[in-house]
């Protein structure tokens, strides 16, 4: 990576060409273009006819460089971005973006590697766009957390303090994650409470789904800003539905079917996960129409509930995960659980109050707190 990618093409360094004229020099046909434009217009939650409006954009804008940080993590959103296909991280990193600064998959080591995120900060500032992976520690002025000598809190301010903007991906970077976790000993929060001045995008998920940072970088190369967020600072094309909403198990809760044992003939026949655990009531993410590797599942569809870790603090909120939801301020299944059966409603809501349910949901939050960054 770096200055050592730099060719030049009859006279053309390689980092002016368009995203769309380094695809095709990597060999990347017209069709797979726009297959992938395809596939970032739906990730957006936009029309398919929007698909020629980003082949177009890409068409003409150059790619932005960026660098990759990584803090208090277990490196689960590297290895979510080194399997991702739409495109593949090989795409990402030599076509689609200039990625200078990686720790994971950069072949500089020790002074040269710092040397290049030095360069970019100094060269660029207000230029690049930062990707923040882990929490940052901030007790005892953040010693639990340095690379080259620096701490986390250090760097994460000197470097999204200069950017265009941050996105932080995965829920440790997006709001301390597992670290954050009570009693918290290292202070760990998310990057926009470390550096509040910074403009940052929070891309939530253990890990995170890799489409959703690719349709995130695309918004931004397409529209020249940052999608539209929630008030957790969440784009609202992968975060504004709740997976029950979308959740492929949900005709069984809405006929009150139950999966009550782990290997029953209920989990086989793919009934609701409500009382095994699952969180999908209170939690707010694209899992149900995205999912993962190559789409081809997500937890729920694999028999797992959802463990809600797109939502701030989900380690203490939500657990026990095999237990139902906790009694969280909000309560309120949309009065009816979205008025299952016409006619019913009676039954419906006393139905809910037996077995109990409980929601998180926040309409208000959702609708008030959307504001563009």
């Amino acid at each position: 990576m770096g200055d050592s990618r730099e060719s030049v093409d009859n006279g053309v360094l390689e980092l002016d060409y368009t995203v769309s004229r380094l695809l095709e020099k990597k060999g990347v046909s017209r069709r797979d273009f726009m297959k992938f434009c395809s596939a970032m217009s739906a990730a957006l939650a936009l029309p398919a006819t929007f698909a020629p409006k980003i082949a177009q954009a890409l068409d003409e804008v150059k790619r932005p460089t960026l660098v990759w940080l990584e803090f208090q993590d277990c490196a689960g959103d590297t290895e979510a971005l080194l399997r991702a296909s739409n495109p593949t991280v090989a795409e990402i990193v030599l076509d689609v973006l200039s990625v200078d600064y990686h720790e994971t998959i950069m072949a500089a080591a020790g002074h040269q590697a710092e040397e290049i995120l030095a360069k970019v900060v100094k060269e660029q500032k207000g230029k690049y766009i930062v990707v923040v992976e882990g929490s940052i520690p901030m007790k005892d002025d953040g010693v639990y957390c340095c690379v080259a000598g620096k701490t986390a809190l250090a760097t994460a301010r000197e470097v999204c303090g200069s950017a265009l903007a941050t996105v932080a991906v995965g829920t440790c970077a997006s709001f301390g994650g597992l670290p954050a976790a009570n009693p918290n000993p290292t202070g760990a929060v998310g990057v926009k409470q470390a550096v509040p001045g910074a403009t940052v995008i929070n891309l939530p998920g253990c890990p995170l789904n890799a489409d959703n940072l690719t349709a995130t970088i695309v918004h931004f190369l397409v529209f020249g800003k940052l999608p539209a967020t929630d008030s957790f600072g969440r784009p609202l094309f992968a975060y504004g539905k709740r997976i029950h909403d979308n959740c492929e198990r949900r005709p069984h809760f809405d006929a009150g079917q139950y999966v009550e044992q782990w290997g029953s003939t209920a989990h086989a026949k793919g009934h609701c996960l409500y009382k095994m655990g699952c969180k999908g009531p209170e939690t707010y993410h694209n899992c149900p129409t995205q999912k993962y590797n190559d789409k081809t599942s997500w937890p729920v569809g694999a028999g797992h509930g959802c463990a809600g870790c797109s939502e701030p603090q989900f380690w203490d909120t939500m657990t026990p995960l095999y237990k139902r939801l906790p009694n969280v301020p909000g309560f309120g299944i949309e009065a009816t659980a979205d008025k299952i059966g016409i006619g019913i409603a009676v039954a419906t809501a006393a139905a809910f109050a037996a077995h109990g349910i409980i929601s998180a949901t926040r309409h208000g939050d959702e609708s008030e707190g959307a504001k563009e960054d």
